[in-house]
């Protein structure tokens, strides 16, 4: 049975983030499908750190982005929303320059959590940047 939402399109998650983080960021939803989540985000300077390399909350912004809008995507019927009570990450490497990319796929979709991984990688080489797990509380009308 699918448990991905079919009235969640990629482009209303796009325009969902514009006036927030994520637009500001430059991260961009490119596929989703069950269990998956495909985005990316071009390199600009105000996703560097000021010791010149990748800063781990740009990475994390991603991530964490790709894992919730995945979870909007995958929630239960009859739930209202979510919010992340989890994260971890494991930074493996750095650019400075290019895109990054982001896959997030679920490990668990539950009625009460979700538990989704992602990989960071240069967009470029595949190189991996980044490995990421994070839990969300499904949250539900009162």
């Amino acid at each position: 049975m699918s448990k991905l939402r079919q009235e969640i399109r990629i482009d209303a998650l796009n325009e969902r983030g514009q006036e927030y983080l994520p637009g500001y960021l430059g991260i961009e939803v490119t596929e989703l499908s069950e269990n998956r989540l495909l985005s990316r985000m071009p390199v600009r300077k105000l996703h560097i750190a000021p010791n010149d390399f990748l800063h781990a909350a740009s990475i994390v912004a991603l991530a964490d982005t790709s894992c919730g809008y995945a979870t909007i995507a995958h929630l239960p019927a009859g739930a209202q929303s979510f919010t992340t009570i989890e994260l971890k990450s494991n930074h493996l490497g750095t650019v400075t320059e290019g895109v990054v990319a982001c896959v997030a796929t679920a490990q668990h979709l539950g009625r009460t959590t979700q538990v989704w991984d992602a990989v960071v990688t240069d967009e470029a080489s595949g190189r991996k940047l980044a490995l990421f797990r994070c839990t969300q509380m499904i949250l539900w009308p009162k």
